[in-house]
């Protein structure tokens, strides 16, 4: 066990930073829990990076805590590179910064040269940026959906995905190794700039960015469409305002008061576009504007949520639900250009709805699943690409709002899907319909299957013991019935756990575990800390621990041929699966 006070010391006499030297005298006269969460564990470094409360502390994100990071990568990537590169991004939350000053200055003391964007961008820009600017590495300085107390630090491999397991475990080591006051080499930005070290990625790659986003627009045809965007006072506005205007679409009305960059997001403290409060004001826009479709990208612009109306009402689209509606559009839009879609493949998570297998014999691709985490649907695009199979790549998407068309990035890109929503619902539109009649359509031919995400907080040291707890009292004593279903299987994915693959004419190369790959009609995933309860009538309840955020979730599964009845089932496995949290 930590002696926190001693850690409390120590920092009290190294901290520089006047606003975290005063953070922590406030916080020793007040509260003695609060001292004990920001100094109890090393921030934690994984396969997401880090992400944390902004403050002082171990346990927190600032200045100490980011050069220690930065300081252990450097020391990664040089052992790895002989010249190595590392591009940098922000979006725009408090404390960005000030983080890729010190991110920058550090890489250019270890000497790393470090190509940062001006100003903040999305998400996906940065994927592409590595890529085309042939870096070694990414840092994106982000907490995504996170409320504004947070912000994080996203690395990305040479390939454009976020860190696979293996690099984040050395990564991790590395920086495990290094005192955050004493080993931290850092030079004055501009002293790094003018030793070329530093330097600024130009407007040409955001340019090549776009351009690469409106090559995967899907249809050529142009009519009226009335959109209502927010960006959430992240990074999305230049991005999607540029594609949508490539693409005709000229109508669109901003939530302004979420136009500007603010970090700390004055009108939507929780800026998820997953949920509805994320989404009031755009939504209250709609109704005076009779807009058809809302669109709303989270603060770095990587996961997009929408709106449609229908019958003179709003109706939010789930993301499992919008990734079948753009799985559907693009398979078929592919098909009427190729005339089948033989080879084709489209990746999801073991998280998604199964609708999406129902898909895939109907059109005739090749589904995979990964684990959850966008960078294993990038992955698998690496593997098309390495296999000379890129253009196969037909579409990628998480429940949680991300999507990929196009192999241009290896993250989710709410850019690109911006543009495809903006389609869809224009084509719609002028077939007199809506986003919505289409998802019935969907549903009345493939049955229907509704989901629901449970998360439940577990903050401080004794969160992350009860989390545990769960997971190992779910693997020592699974229900054999829930919400009245029967458990016919039981999968835990700690083990490695065998996936099929769904769809096309031969099932192509199937890949397994991260670096290796074998042909197959399974895929053997990466162990994971996650449990699979299979019930009867095609249900299922999926528990795992968050990678980013002291959560655990449950994602409820409910088919059905008709809505009530999934409905209900819904309801049913929803109170079963918060039992289970419990």
């Amino acid at each position: 066990m930590r002696d926190i006070e001693s850690l409390a010391d120590l920092w009290a006499r190294r901290v520089e930073d006047p606003e975290l030297a005063r953070d922590l005298v406030d916080m020793r006269r007040k509260s003695s829990e609060d001292l004990a969460d920001a100094f109890y564990r090393d921030l934690s470094f994984g396969t997401a990076g880090l992400r944390g409360i902004l403050g002082v502390g171990t346990n927190r994100m600032n200045v100490y805590t980011v050069g220690r990071a930065t300081q252990g990568l450097a020391r990664y990537l040089n052992e790895r590179f002989d010249a190595p590169s590392v591009a940098i991004a922000r979006d725009s939350r408090n404390g960005g910064e000030a983080f890729v000053r010190r991110i920058a200055g550090v890489l250019a003391a270890n000497g790393i040269r470090a190509l940062v964007f001006p100003r903040i961008e999305p998400t996906p820009a940065l994927s592409f940026a590595v890529r085309r600017l042939g870096c070694s590495a990414g840092i994106n300085v982000t907490a995504s959906h996170n409320p504004a107390a947070y912000n994080g630090y996203k690395v990305y491999g040479a390939d454009g995905c976020q860190i696979a397991s293996q690099a984040a475990s050395d990564i991790s080591a590395a920086i495990d190794a290094v005192d955050p006051f004493d080993d931290v080499r850092c030079m004055d930005l501009d002293d790094a700039v003018r030793a070329g070290l530093v330097s600024w990625i130009d407007d040409a790659v955001v340019d090549a960015f776009i351009d690469a986003v409106a090559a995967q627009s899907a249809s050529d045809a142009r009519g009226p469409l009335s959109v209502v965007y927010t960006p959430l006072n992240g990074t999305g506005l230049e991005c999607v305002s540029r594609i949508l205007e490539r693409i005709g679409v000229s109508d669109v009305t901003l939530v302004e008061e979420q136009a500007v960059p603010d970090g700390d997001f004055p009108t939507c403290p929780y800026p998820n576009p997953e949920t509805r409060g994320a989404l009031e004001r755009g939504l209250a826009l709609c109704e005076e504007t009779d807009a058809d479709l809302l669109i709303a990208t989270d603060p770095d612009a990587d996961r997009v949520g929408a709106a449609v109306r229908h019958q003179g009402a709003y109706r939010l689209i789930s993301g499992n639900e919008m990734g079948i509606l753009l799985l559907d559009y693009l398979a078929r839009a592919r098909r009427d250009a190729q005339g089948g879609l033989d080879g084709c493949v489209a990746v999801t998570t073991i998280v998604s709805t199964s609708m999406v297998d129902a898909l895939a014999r109907a059109y005739g691709f090749e589904l995979r699943r990964t684990l959850t985490g966008f960078k294993y649907i990038g992955r698998q695009i690496g593997l098309l690409e390495t296999a000379g199979r890129a253009s196969d790549f037909l579409f990628g998407f998480e429940e949680s709002y991300g999507y990929l068309a196009g192999t241009h990035v290896r993250d989710k890109d709410a850019v690109v899907a911006s543009m495809l929503i903006c389609e869809m619902a224009r084509d719609c539109r002028a077939q007199g319909r809506t986003l919505i009649d289409v998802l019935d359509g969907l549903y009345s031919r493939f049955g229907h299957v509704l989901n629901r995400t449970i998360s439940v907080e577990f903050p401080g040291a004794d969160g992350a013991a009860t989390m545990h707890r769960i997971m190992e009292g779910l693997r020592a004593s699974a229900p054999t019935r829930l919400g009245g279903l029967a458990v016919e299987k039981i999968v835990d994915y700690a083990t490695g756990a065998p996936m099929p693959v769904v769809g096309g004419a031969s099932c192509g190369a199937v890949y397994g575990r991260e670096g290796s790959d074998h042909d197959s009609s399974h895929q053997v995933l990466p162990a994971a800390d996650v449990i699979e309860l299979r019930l009867e009538a095609g249900c299922k309840v999926i528990v795992r621990p968050s990678g980013t955020e002291p959560k655990v979730k449950a994602y409820v599964f409910a088919a059905a041929p008709t809505q009530g009845e999934a409905q209900a089932l819904l309801e049913r496995l929803d109170s079963a699966a918060r039992m289970l949290l419990a």
